[in-house]
């Protein structure tokens, strides 16, 4: 997390959300306007911070990096965040400039999420390759294990790779990992090699069923929407997260996390 210092100093800043996690951003820029923006503390990085913002009906997450009391975003440094976000209100971020800070009814709210700690140590193998879109992704390959650190989320962890890189994973594109004698010496920061796991293969097309209500916007024809409880057959899975499928005779495109693979009666399949 960023300093305390430097958190309370933007604390009665409107676009300081203080500690809230990727989820809570996304909800709180969904749908809103092209180049609607907040700051928040990185989970994943101490010290650093993410800039969230609203582009593309979509929402990037740009990692600000705090170094030797200057704050760096790509390649540019600036003094502190005030002069940051002025810069980038004349220069685009990606497809555009920041335009307003996100509207919140209640800020107390962004400023007292607490992130629940993980107990024990958990290994989880991947199931599928993630090749990561936002900086806080920790990319990984089909069969790779990774030690989970944090379960920040329903839908994404925090985890360490035996690189020693940590970022978010994608819960769904992960299975708990069960130690043999052999992996029970594994350490993600010794020498030992990671086991040889065989990456799951998936065969295609398979049937999903829905977890989460999805309404896309009015505008994205190639979106797929649906309700709790409906059986998607899923026709491509993207790396990149977006699935495609096929429901009641319209196909389109829908965020991985929304759904759960099942058998064609709609049971949960055993991975």
């Amino acid at each position: 997390m960023a300093s305390k210092m430097a958190s309370r100093l933007y604390e009665t800043c409107h676009w300081y959300c203080g500690a809230i996690s990727r989820k809570q951003a996304d909800k709180l820029l969904r749908g809103k306007e092209h180049g609607t923006y907040l700051v928040r503390d990185s989970s994943t990085c101490p010290k650093d911070y993410v800039l969230s913002v609203s582009e593309n009906h979509k929402v990037s997450h740009y990692i600000i990096h705090s170094e030797q009391g200057r704050l760096k975003i790509g390649d540019l440094e600036f003094e502190d965040l005030p002069v940051l976000l002025e810069f980038y209100k004349d220069h685009y971020l990606d497809t555009t400039p920041l335009t307003k800070p996100v509207t919140r009814e209640k800020p107390p709210v962004c400023l007292i999420t607490v992130t629940p700690p993980l107990l024990e140590e958990d290994l989880v193998m991947a199931l599928y390759d993630f090749s990561g879109k936002d900086e806080e992704d920790l990319p990984f390959k089909k069969g790779e294990i990774m030690k989970v650190l944090v379960k920040d989320e329903e839908q994404w962890w925090t985890a360490e790779n035996r690189q020693g890189q940590r970022g978010v994973i994608p819960v769904p594109y992960v299975k708990k990992y069960t130690q043999s004698t052999e992996s029970s010496q594994f350490s993600l920061s010794g020498d030992k090699s990671y086991l040889n796991v065989q990456p799951v293969q998936q065969k295609l097309p398979k049937w999903a069923k829905a977890i989460q209500q999805r309404q896309p916007n009015a505008y994205d024809t190639t979106a797929l929407g649906f309700e709790v409880g409906d059986l998607i057959l899923v026709t491509k899975m993207n790396t990149n997260g977006q699935w495609e499928g096929e429901l009641n005779g319209r196909r389109g495109h829908f965020p991985f996390t929304y759904v759960q693979i099942v058998n064609s009666q709609g049971l949960k399949e055993d991975s």
